[in-house]
This record gives structure tokens, C-alpha cells and sequence, in this order.
């Protein structure tokens, strides 16, 4: 088959596209970033702004259709009502009149007009218009769905490796596997004319869980014992999915915490009748090659969280005492004893301990690019453990030991240099 898939280089999209290209299919990829697949043409695409006519052109000789573009959050011009429905609506506009035999529509499970939440909403209004366009046409709604390089995933992984469980009480789930919506969408496509037209076709896994019971699954897929659970309290949830509302690419917010607490669950009946044979269970989710470097990728990701926490905390702290605390006379002596003239001295006490605060407080920061930051951090601590060693070298063998703990600070910062995401090419 031609098929064209829009958002192919999205999580399901881009597995999709190697699928659809190792069965011998020809791809075509729609999306706003180019992709890594030397098989497929790719066609440049937004759908904040693409229109019917856009899409003419590009579903010359096209028998299906695939829409898996999706955003969780929305952010400036990529809404809910451009990505989730205007964008949609065109492209299936253009599908029919460009006579395309199949679209498959990828929505979410609990799309409906009535759903508490904007993207449920948004999803379903675009399902409800494709359905009502006559083409043969099919709207998967997957569950929360499990992939190694899922960015949901790699939060539920690094929570399921912390040492007590804490999760809310109930909030039912039923993940599915990317492999097997992936190997689903693919029998989708070449499914026999009319066999699903005009279906809802719910993807999940095989039974329906509490939120804890899959923490538990996935460390057990790890390869890890049992933790321990802690009860988090509905309000506790409700304030930390508040204070998501206001970091950028937070995936745990008022909208996702009102969609875990309602549930996300449905029949595995169509997706096995598709895949013929059931679908993989939570505790098969990871290969068994992939369980040592996951769980080691899982606990370095709070690992290092809770190292960032830490730097943060004594810098804050470092700039609060330098600036209220600590006796200010007794701060210009050791400035004049290291070697600060006098005129000099405010400048000094009053920008480091500012330049303090303002490294607690990128540290808690979620920046993109994280490496110049820790660098910076080590070249202050070197600078100030090199002029305190020539001039005030009485501090290294001080009992409290001020000098010595900055070898594990700067350790801890190799170590989080080392680990932060380089810049690409």
C-alpha cells in the first residue's frame, strides 16, 4: 500500500513508519520535523496551519490515511482546537475528495464530547467528523500506552524504581505496548474493505489495574522485588497536578491527575481480535536485554533529581546566610583576609551570595540545555576553593571540613554534566 502518515515522527508514528517500510509498504511522512527513515518521502506539514488544499497534492496515488499527530499539553500556537481539530478536519476533508480508500484516526481513550478534560474533547471532535464523512474509516483510542522512549513511560519507570511506592488509592489503568498498537494500526491498514469502518476500536492491555499494581508490574518487568506502598492523599495529588499547570513540560497536571482519577479502561476484545492473540501484559513489557540498562536509565533519572534537590538547597541556603545571616563584619574580614580591598568588599559579599540564589534557583529549573550551568557551577567552586586554599588554607583542616565538601560537590557535578543532554550534531 501508499500510505501517509501525519505525525510520523511522533512516539507512535515513527515506530509505525519502520513497520509499515519492513513489510514493503511505500510511506509517505507528514510532520513538522523531518524523520530518520530513508524509505519514506517526506512531505513538511504543520497542522496549526495546513489547510484541505495543502494536502491535495501530497495524497496523489494515497490508499490510507494515518493520523497520529497528538500534543498532551498545549503550547502557543499548538492548541487542542488547531492540532486535535481544525488540522484533522482538513486533512480528512482532503481525504475524502481525493477518493483515499482507508484513514485511520489515532484519538485517546475516553475521547468523548462530554469528557471532563479540553484534550479528551478535542480528540473526539475530530473522531465524531471523520465518522461522519462516509470513507471507510477507523478511530483507534489507545490507553496510556508503554514504550521505553515514551516520555510518560520514562516517568512511570523512575517511580516505580524509588524505594517506597507512593501513589494515589484506585485510579485504574490498562496499558497497552507500543508494539502492539503499533502491529494493530498495521492490520488496521490492511484489513479486509469495510471490515472495521465506522469503528471505535478501544487499545489496551489485557485487564484493567490500579495505578500501584503497574508501578508494581513494571519493577517486576525490571526484574525488581516488591516495594513498599505509601497511600499519597487525593488532595496531595490535586496540589502537586496544580503546581504542574505551571511548569512547561510537566506531564502530571490538573488535566492528567482529572483523567487518572476517572480511569482509563475498556474491552480488549477488538485489539485482540486484530492482533490474533491477546495482548502483552504488564509484566512482559520489558524484553529481557532491555531489563539491566532500563532499571539502571530508572533510578539514575531520580537519582539525579534528588542530587539537583540537593545543589539547589545549599546554594539557597548558601545565599540566604551570606546575606542574613552570617555576621556582615565578620564577611569583610575573611574578604580582606583573602585578599579583597575594602573598596571592593560589598561588590564582592553581596554578588556572590546573588550569584549563589541565582544558581539554587536554575537548579530547580527543568532547562533544556543543562550542561553550561553545571559547568559554571564547577568553575565557581574550583575558583573559590583555589583563592581559600592560598590564602585561608587554615580551612582545610577545619573540623566541620568547609573546603573538603566541595571534592563531592564538584563530583556530583561532573557526574550531572556527564549525564545532561548534549547539544544534537
Amino acid at each position: 500500500m501508499k500510505v501517509l502518515i501525519a505525525g510520523a515522527s511522533g512516539f507512535i508514528g515513527r515506530r509505525l513508519v519502520a513497520s509499515l517500510l519492513a513489510q514493503g509498504d511505500e510511506v509517505v511522512c507528514a510532520g513538522r520535523r523531518s524523520g530518520r527513515h530513508g524509505g519514506c518521502r517526506w512531505v513538511p506539514a504543520d497542522f496549526a496551519a495546513a489547510s484541505a488544499s495543502h494536502w491535495q497534492e501530497h495524497l496523489q496515488g494515497v490508499e490510507a490515511v494515518v493520523n497520529a499527530v497528538g500534543v498532551f499539553r498545549e503550547q502557543g500556537g499548538q492548541t487542542f482546537q488547531a492540532l486535535h481539530v481544525d488540522g484533522p478536519v482538513a486533512l480528512f476533508d482532503a481525504c475524502r475528495t481525493a477518493g483515499v480508500a482507508r484513514v485511520v484516526q489515532i484519538s485517546a481513550l475516553g475521547a468523548d464530547e462530554a469528557a471532563a478534560t479540553a484534550f479528551l474533547r478535542s480528540k473526539a471532535a475530530a473522531d465524531r467528523h471523520l465518522l461522519s464523512l462516509g470513507l471507510d474509516a477507523a478511530v483507534v483510542q489507545p490507553s496510556l500506552v508503554f514504550g521505553p522512549d515514551g516520555a510518560s513511560s520514562r516517568q512511570l519507570l523512575r517511580l516505580a524504581c524509588l524505594p517506597v511506592l507512593a501513589c494515589p488509592a484506585g485510579c485504574p489503568v490498562q496499558p497497552v505496548h507500543v508494539d502492539d498498537v503499533v502491529d494493530g494500526l498495521c492490520r488496521l491498514l490492511h484489513a479486509a474493505p469495510g471490515e472495521w469502518s465506522g469503528r471505535r476500536i478501544a487499545f489496551v492491555g489485557p485487564e484493567p489495574l490500579p495505578l500501584c499494581d503497574y508501578l508494581q508490574a513494571l519493577r517486576g518487568a525490571l526484574g525488581l522485588q516488591l516495594a513498599p506502598r505509601v497511600v499519597v492523599p487525593a488532595r496531595v495529588m490535586a496540589a502537586a497536578a496544580k503546581a504542574g499547570d505551571h511548569l512547561r513540560h510537566a506531564l502530571f497536571d490538573s488535566a492528567s491527575w482529572r483523567m487518572l482519577r476517572e480511569g482509563n479502561t475498556g474491552s480488549a476484545k477488538d485489539l485482540q481480535a486484530l492482533l490474533q492473540h491477546p495482548p502483552r501484559a504488564c509484566p512482559h513489557f520489558i524484553d529481557e536485554g532491555w531489563k539491566e540498562p532500563l532499571a539502571l536509565q530508572s533510578r539514575m533519572g531520580w537519582l539525579t533529581g534528588l542530587l539537583r534537590l540537593s545543589l539547589a538547597v545549599v546554594w539557597l541556603l548558601t545565599g540566604v546566610v551570606s546575606l542574613f545571616v552570617f555576621p556582615v563584619d565578620e564577611s569583610r574580614a575573611l574578604l580582606a583576609r583573602a585578599g579583597v580591598p575594602q573598596a571592593l568588599q560589598s561588590l564582592a559579599l553581596y554578588g556572590a551570595a546573588g550569584l549563589d540564589l541565582a544558581f539554587g534557583v536554575l537548579t530547580l529549573c527543568p532547562l533544556r540545555r543543562q550542561r553550561w550551568l553545571w559547568a559554571a557551577q564547577m568553575l565557581l567552586i574550583a575558583a573559590y576553593t583555589a583563592i581559600i586554599t592560598l590564602r585561608l588554607p587554615e580551612f582545610w583542616w577545619h573540623p566541620y571540613g568547609p573546603l573538603s565538601k566541595n571534592l563531592p560537590m564538584l563530583a556530583v557535578l561532573v557526574l550531572l554534566w556527564t549525564l545532561a543532554p548534549r547539544k544534537p550534531g
